[in-house]
């Protein structure tokens, strides 16, 4: 494990009256289990601990948000999750499957989810299949949910005889195909998604995660944003031929003043699948405006762990204004008794 600490601590009141703190900060997490969707004919991603996903406003979820497969050559895998209607009217869906990966954007600096860019590890979208009820295996499948009903979408993974070494990653979506209009008269179409992690057992898996840019403290900056609390960033690197999971956690204990903050059990976790260079990061949203506090960022990245500390003064501007008063204060009166020393020495010496 590395360690890299650094620390800056303010050890007389007076001078630390007179140093300004500031907090900024980003934070987004991510649990391994991921909860996708897909709304308004857009392609987006939201990454939470779930056991069901439910997309607002559409009234439909899906069991379970992930699956982990073991997967050997010339093997057929069969398994199903569970699409509920939890809304008042029926509505129709389809199934199908689309690749889990990661691209570069140029713009923005950062690597984004999508879902239609194929690559050597979104191989098993090919393998999907799904049972259409009359004892065939089709690419895609429409159900008829009714309200507050539900449907069991089996699906079969029929892998080939020569596999790609490594990580295999899909999406099997369930969009749904009723629209449901708001009160304010937009159209919304949604689909929650089921995230498959597989695990080729032929060749050779290559656990390579790296970590970078760890930052803790105040007036941290993650992909150009800030914002004024405590928080710590990094980026991970995954440059092996499979997932691993990550596992983040900022600490902030006071010195002196109120107040103190862990990343809670449930949040600061991801999976960074190959080729795929992610930000994480954590903020406490509550940062008090005044204390000395000691804040540690840890992140576990695979079988690798960095950890770097730091000791911030924080004081607002009014605090400042009388510290000023009050060591100019002090100060005037050390100059007054110095003075009436020399004068009563200076008496006593005539």
């Amino acid at each position: 494990m590395k360690k890299h600490i650094s620390l800056k601590v303010l050890t007389i009141w007076a001078v630390a009256l007179l140093l300004g703190g500031a907090v900024v900060a980003t934070g987004v997490y991510a649990d391994e289990e991921a909860n996708l969707t897909e709304t308004n004919s857009e392609e987006t991603s939201s990454e939470e601990s779930s056991e069901e996903n439910t997309i607002a406003g559409t009234n439909i979820s899906l069991m379970p948000v992930s699956k982990i497969l073991q997967l050997s050559p010339n093997t057929m895998y069969e398994d199903k999750m569970t699409v509920s209607n939890d809304g008042n009217e029926p509505i129709e869906i389809e199934v199908y499957t689309a690749p889990y990966s990661y691209t570069f954007s140029e713009d923005e600096g950062i690597y984004k989810l999508g879902f239609s860019a194929e690559n050597n590890y979104t191989q098993i979208v090919r393998w999907i299949t799904f049972d259409n009820g009359n004892g065939e295996w089709v690419k895609t499948r429409k159900y008829e949910i009714p309200a507050h009903g539900s449907v069991e979408v089996q699906y079969r993974i029929t892998t080939p005889g020569e596999m790609p070494a490594g990580g295999q990653y899909a999406v099997i979506f369930a969009h749904t195909l009723t629209s449901v209009v708001s009160e304010n008269g937009i159209r919304t179409e949604a689909s929650p998604g089921m995230v498959i992690f597989g695990r080729s057992l032929e060749g050779e898996s290559k656990l390579a995660p790296s970590i970078s840019d760890m930052k803790v403290g105040l007036g941290v900056e993650e992909d150009g944003v800030k914002r004024d609390n405590f928080s710590g960033s990094a980026k991970v690197k995954n440059d092996g031929n499979v997932d691993f999971s990550v596992v983040a956690k900022l600490k902030v204990d006071p010195i002196f003043g109120v107040g103190s903050y862990e990343t809670p059990e449930d949040g600061g976790r991801m999976s960074v699948i190959p080729e795929t260079e992610l930000s994480i990061s954590d903020e406490w949203k509550e940062t008090p405006g005044f204390g000395l506090f000691k804040a540690t960022w840890t992140v576990m990245a695979g079988d690798v762990t960095e950890t770097v500390e730091t000791i911030v003064f924080i004081n607002p501007v009014p605090v400042i204004i009388i510290g000023i008063i009050v060591l100019t204060i002090i100060i005037v009166c050390v100059i007054i008794v110095v003075r009436k020393r020399k004068e009563r020495r200076s008496r006593l010496a005539v």
